[in-house]
């Protein structure tokens, strides 16, 4: 067995030995698992309600978009706050408009109005868990571990992403949207409540004392990600990626109805293939351990993500689509897993949870904006005109990265991977 993949099957064992590992992962897989129940309800409510791409996508936009007002400040936030706590908030927060959201449907009450209320308030809510969570995981591994702990992290979260849609798919048939948001609900409390169960050091649990206000040092973060050499230029290609490459993927229930014409239990075929082709290539990315050559990997499925884009939809065929969707979520996550293993590990301890905040506002904001505009665009040239005219867009932006790959990985890919005289040992 070549080195590279013991280090990386090795890495991940040791993570899921540990007690906090267990702990921090087996809360992620049951809030993700709700989160991705949910998404789908929620993607065919919409389309129930509204029936048209357009809407669709403001629904989208509504649940995803509020990271850009959002996150920097939720970046500032984790960094001088207890981030455990915060989790365990921002976390409640989107139980309660679960449980909120399935009263109304049950009452006969829910809006299309209402409903993008709620998804802005969920939006909100995951802008803050996101980078909260995420400076946790450097605190429940050694630093050799961290590129295997994040390749975990997306693991958990593509085993939730296959999961959740196959459980949505099935109880939509079956009961329609309620049961999946109800699931969503309660597994977002089990999550909160495991998170205090977590053994973390205090300087871990909180990056830095307060020094300046919430807007300055949010600022401070725009600064420190623009002046880095490799971390700036990185982030401006996976924002401009989740512009033009993933949107086509958030609105699959126009696709499956529409396009396809295969309805609920086609939406859910679909979600489920996504999720299955991320979860094989984080396996194998996760398998690989190392973090050289991550640069190149990352720009590299940027591309893969266009191309898959357009091998959804080539045809008619329903089965060519189910490919072309797996393959471009398996870019996905390979592109997603590549990028925040490298920004993680290049960003400074005091500056972590507001680099992950921008690293939050790229991986939810931008695919708002891509999907609003292809369900503009899809009111004129239909969808696959407009997945077509993305796609294409996509290649200037690969080009422009691949000129930078170089310079990029000299500035990123140093500092991890096996472990060096001094290093602390695990933790929990």
């Amino acid at each position: 067995m070549p080195p590279r993949r013991a280090s990386g099957l090795t890495s991940l064992a040791r993570t899921l030995r540990s007690r906090n590992g267990r702990i921090f992962y087996a809360g992620s897989l049951v809030a993700w698992t709700g989160l991705w129940a949910q998404r789908v309800a929620v993607g065919w409510l919409a389309w129930e309600l509204a029936g048209s791409p357009f809407w669709l996508s403001v629904v989208v936009f509504a649940d995803l978009f509020p990271s850009i007002l959002v996150a920097p400040i939720a970046g500032a936030v984790a960094d001088r706050s207890d981030r455990v706590w915060l989790t365990v908030a921002s976390q409640t927060v989107s139980a309660v408009q679960a449980f909120t959201l399935a009263a109304l449907v049950v009452g006969g009450a829910i809006s299309l109005p209402l409903l993008i209320l709620l998804e802005v308030v969920v939006g909100v809510a995951n802008a803050f868990t996101q980078p909260a969570r995420q400076t946790l995981i450097p605190a429940i591994v050694p630093r050799e571990d961290l590129p295997g702990a994040v390749a975990l992290n997306a693991l958990t979260f593509n085993v939730a992403r296959f999961a959740g849609p196959a459980i949505a798919g099935a109880l939509i048939v079956w009961a329609g949207v309620v049961p999946p948001i109800l699931l969503n609900a309660w597994a977002y409390l089990l999550a909160a409540a495991s998170l205090p169960l977590l053994r973390i050091a205090p300087d871990e649990r909180i990056g830095h004392a307060p020094m300046r206000s919430l807007r300055s040092e949010a600022v401070e973060g725009f600064r420190y990600a623009a002046a880095h050499p490799g971390i700036g230029p990185i982030l401006l290609f996976a924002a401009l990626m989740g512009v033009f490459a993933r949107p086509f993927l958030e609105l699959l229930p126009a696709f499956a109805d529409s396009v396809f014409g295969r309805g609920a239990a086609g939406l859910a075929v679909l979600a489920s293939a996504t999720g299955a082709g991320a979860l094989v290539s984080g396996l194998v990315l996760a398998a690989r351990g190392s973090v050289r050559g991550l640069t190149g990997i990352g720009i590299g499925a940027g591309l893969a993500m266009a191309l898959g884009g357009l091998v959804f939809v080539a045809t008619d065929h329903f089965a060519v689509g189910v490919i072309g969707a797996a393959g471009a979520a398996a870019a996905q996550i390979v592109h997603g897993v590549s990028i925040q293993t490298l920004v993680q590990g290049a960003a400074e301890g005091a500056m972590r949870g507001r680099v992950l905040a921008l690293w939050g506002i790229i991986i939810r904001a931008c695919p708002a904006i891509g999907a609003l505009g292809l369900g503009a665009l899809a009111e004129f040239v239909g969808l696959r005109g407009a997945v077509i005219t993305a796609s294409l867009a996509c290649l200037p932006v690969w080009w422009w990265g691949v000129g930078r790959r170089r310079r990029i990985a000299a500035a990123m890919e140093r500092g991890l991977g096996p472990k060096r005289r001094g290093d602390g040992q695990a933790r929990g």
